[in-house]
């Protein structure tokens, strides 16, 4: 066994697999969500809310890291960063959402983006459902006959 420690292949082995941990550690080191300042976001009006019980912290924990998520709750719009490692959410209305997107118009707008694509598959849905029933309506046996019930 210590013939093959010594050896050039275990040598080189050793160095490859140091490459591959440099490689993976610097890698996700550049996949890394850019941080968004908490504290410009209270001072937009976002309010801090923290999770108190594990039902809410798995579901702090599960929203994609680094992005605004649009969220509507009694027909009132709000807009939700994560902070998964303290364990709390910052929630804004539109008006927040749309200050802090003046003060970062590079950043993530996903936010927004994924409102209007919700809000036009809704549309869409919608009026699929609406064709759907108006022609349950005007056919009551939904194409079934007579002959199809067996008399």
């Amino acid at each position: 066994m210590q013939h093959y420690v010594n050896s050039p292949t275990a040598r080189r082995l050793s160095r490859v697999g140091a490459l591959a941990a440099l490689l993976f550690v610097t890698g996700g080191a550049a996949a890394a969500t850019p941080g968004i300042d908490e504290r410009q976001l209270q001072d937009l009006g976002f309010k801090v809310l923290v999770a108190t019980n594990k039902v809410q912290g798995d579901w702090v924990r599960t929203l994609p890291p680094g992005q605004f998520r649009p969220m509507q709750r009694n027909g009132k719009k709000f807009f939700v960063y994560p902070d998964a490692s303290g364990n709390r959410v910052f929630v804004g209305g539109p008006a927040q959402y749309e200050a802090y997107r003046q003060l970062h118009p590079e950043g993530p707008q996903g936010g927004q983006d994924a409102a209007e694509k919700a809000a036009e598959y809704r549309r869409k849905q919608d009026a699929v459902m609406k064709s759907a029933t108006a022609r349950d309506l005007s056919d009551p046996f939904l194409g079934a006959s007579w002959a199809d019930l067996g008399w």
